[in-house]
């Protein structure tokens, strides 16, 4: 259950970072290195990212918080 929450937290800080930087779920995927159909499943809930793409997000979401 704690490992749930803090995908959907992990999630939609990634979805703010997207919106924030006005930037499409196609430019996001290609920013992680997945296919946009990937990204679309984890905004829908259909599936949610592995290990690797999890250390790809934190990544992508620590480095923005950096140049903030």
């Amino acid at each position: 259950m704690l490992y749930y929450v803090y995908m959907i937290e992990l999630l939609e800080k990634l979805e703010i970072y997207r919106l924030k930087n006005k930037i499409s779920q196609r430019k996001l995927a290609e920013k992680l290195g997945v296919a946009y159909n990937t990204v679309n499943r984890w905004f829908t809930g259909k599936t949610i990212p592995n290990k690797i793409q999890q250390y790809h997000i934190k990544k992508l979401l620590e480095t923005s918080d950096n140049t903030s």
